[in-house]
């Protein structure tokens, strides 16, 4: 029982300061980002006032590192999708203090990914996306699907993958909790978490992945229901 009691209080720790102990390079992270998708923000607002969003938002992302759910660390590869959320979570909540709104920040965030996408060699993008499509992978995917499932973390996805039939898709995945949804939740910005569902768009166009979705979690609907097929055109915004 002492063991036990031990051990949980080991992995509580672990829960609590693991963003904490990432937060140089998380930082180290965001300042490289920003430096990709400046000319968006310029763009729109001119030099003056993209450095005031960058530093404001920057500021704010730090102030969310702490409050990020902790999903299993490294060994989650969605604790990335988690992480890139608390950036424009950051933005919106700059926007917001400066007046703007919802929508705009949302099609910043888009321009934003499309940027920092088109940053990356474009071929080591779409052999990362061929990836995807290996028997190897999609064993670890239903691997990784089965354990959330479980339920281990409260701000984790839970979901299932779909096998496809080769014609319509090669694959799918079906997300009934969404660790975005809930973590928005948490920081009362609800009206926001729609505005990011679009992001998955460019992802897909860069890693050629042919996604095509009709519902999301985030606009009411039961699930999220991606579908990948290789060589095919991802779904138009």
């Amino acid at each position: 029982m002492i063991l036990l009691l031990k051990d949980d209080k080991k992995r509580e720790d672990k829960m609590d300061d693991y963003y904490i102990k990432q937060k140089p390079k998380l930082l180290k992270d965001f300042d490289k980002m920003s430096k990709q998708v400046k000319n968006v923000l310029v763009s729109h607002y001119g030099e003056e006032m993209a450095d005031t969003i960058i530093q404001e938002t920057r500021d704010e992302y730090e102030n969310l590192i702490p409050e990020i759910p902790y999903i299993g660390g490294k060994n989650n590869p969605l604790t990335e999708n988690l992480v890139k959320s608390a950036w424009f979570l950051a933005l919106y909540r700059v926007f917001k203090r400066h007046g703007k709104t919802a929508p705009e920040a949302g099609e910043i965030s888009y321009q934003m990914t499309e940027a920092s996408l088109g940053a990356h060699p474009q071929f080591l993008l779409r052999l990362l996306g061929r990836w995807k499509f290996t028997p190897f992978y999609l064993k670890k995917l239903k691997k990784r699907a089965l354990k959330s499932q479980k339920r281990e973390y409260p701000g984790d996805w839970v979901f299932e993958v779909v096998d496809g039939d080769k014609k319509d898709f090669d694959f799918g995945v079906d997300y009934t909790e969404c660790g975005i949804c809930k973590f928005f939740q948490e920081q009362k910005a609800e009206e926001f978490t729609p505005f990011l569902c679009p992001l998955d768009i460019p992802m897909g166009e860069k890693f050629d992945l042919g996604l095509v979705r009709t519902k999301t979690l985030a606009e009411g609907n039961d699930k999220c229901d991606f579908r990948f097929k290789k060589g095919r055109k991802t779904m138009n915004r």
